[in-house]
């Protein structure tokens, strides 16, 4: 069964989704945003080369390729919510025919 909302009703569900980013984003930069803070960098630092952020994650065996690109994306979204602004996070993952 298919439950049909109005216009309202999904522009405050999307509103409700866009502070939820907001918040998560705020507690990643406070938790990692701090490049200053040797602690965090050493992290992002570990995190990046064990989440393969700047090699190629193909592999010969398949299921091996697979777990790499899980590995990555893992990565992907640390980065994107602490470079992103919530624009730009919410065009890459938003739905722009709710706007």
């Amino acid at each position: 069964m298919r439950v049909q909302l109005s216009k309202e009703e999904i522009q405050e569900a999307v509103q409700k989704l866009k502070v939820s980013r907001h918040l998560r984003k705020r507690a990643y930069l406070q938790v990692l945003g701090d490049l200053n803070n040797q602690s965090q960098t050493a992290v992002l630092a570990d995190l990046a080369k064990f989440c393969r952020a700047h090699k190629s994650t193909h592999h010969a065996d398949p299921r091996e390729s697979a777990r790499l690109d899980g590995r990555r994306e893992v990565w992907l979204r640390i980065e994107h919510h602490l470079k992103l602004t919530s624009e730009q996070f919410w065009s890459l993952y938003g739905r722009p025919d709710l706007e």
